[in-house]
């Protein structure tokens, strides 16, 4: 058992040194003329490392995102404890990015904790469908909350859940209002003081992996954790998501990638988070 928790620290370590190394400063492109989601498009998925140099690794990166969670392809690592969070209520602006709504917490809305390292949230945007699959099923929708380290180079973790059509998800009938009023309009809108466990970071389980950006300039050595529980998202608020954003965006899923022998662990906590 000892040796089997010296494994995990060890895994787990590397995981962060090698974020740490391939990462300088992993920043989502905010213009989204510079790039679409339209299938045969110039500015496609397809197209993205080709349209500047700088985004070249969403062409010739091996470690890039996102990528389907198959069960053959995951080792489980049962003890490793739940990923505790410390997160606050702050002012948040909401914003039309055009390929994505996203909301944005303006100072520090708490942070979560892995292998004793303190990773501080963001900002959290959608995608539909979802990115990720899971045993190759694609779901109607998946959040991302991004969170950044204080450090120099930055190192990114990525938290994601999925969601399936049902109930409405509470976190986003909060913000319906606001996002009617920029539908297919590129702008921002303070929203006041938002509480990010409201979206509900439940289920004790999750796939971790090494992977990207999603977007351009896909840079590489993001921690990617995936929340195993599937949620539920009513069909009129992801087809007020789509509405939102631009006609070309309205689907907003980059194409899986290859997985290029990159190991997926998937976590059974059984232990107290160690922050």
């Amino acid at each position: 058992m000892k040796s089997q928790s010296r494994l995990t620290t060890l895994i787990l370590g590397l995981i962060i040194i090698s974020a740490h190394s391939m990462l300088s400063r992993a920043q989502e492109v905010e213009d989204e003329r510079e790039f679409d989601y339209m299938k045969g498009s110039e500015k496609g998925p397809q197209h993205w490392g080709h349209l500047k140099k700088e985004w070249a690794a969403c062409k010739h990166g091996e470690s890039q995102s996102p990528i389907d969670l198959s069960a053959r392809r995951v080792r489980v690592i049962p003890g490793l404890g739940l990923i505790k969070n410390t997160y606050k209520p702050h002012n948040a602006t909401l914003k039309n990015r055009g390929h994505d709504i996203q909301v944005k917490w303006e100072g520090d809305a708490g942070s979560i904790c892995i292998n004793g390292s303190d990773f501080f949230l963001q900002q959290a945007h959608w995608h539909s469908p979802s990115e990720h699959t899971i045993n190759g099923r694609r779901y109607d929708l998946e959040l991302h909350m991004v969170h950044h380290t204080n450090s120099t180079p930055e190192e990114v973790v990525v938290v994601g859940l999925l969601y399936k059509i049902g109930r409405p998800d509470p976190f986003l009938s909060k913000l319906e209002k606001y996002i009617r009023e920029m539908v297919d309009e590129i702008e921002e809108e303070e929203i006041g003081e938002i509480h990010p466990s409201e979206i509900r970071l439940k289920g004790r389980s999750y796939y971790r992996y090494m992977g990207s950006l999603t977007v351009p300039p896909c840079t590489e050595g993001v921690v990617w954790i995936i929340n195993h529980k599937i949620r539920t998202i009513s069909r009129e608020q992801v087809k007020l998501l789509r509405e939102a954003v631009h006609d070309h965006a309205e689907r907003n899923a980059r194409p899986l990638q290859p997985q290029n022998e990159r190991e997926i662990v998937f976590h059974v906590p059984t232990k107290k988070p160690r922050c």
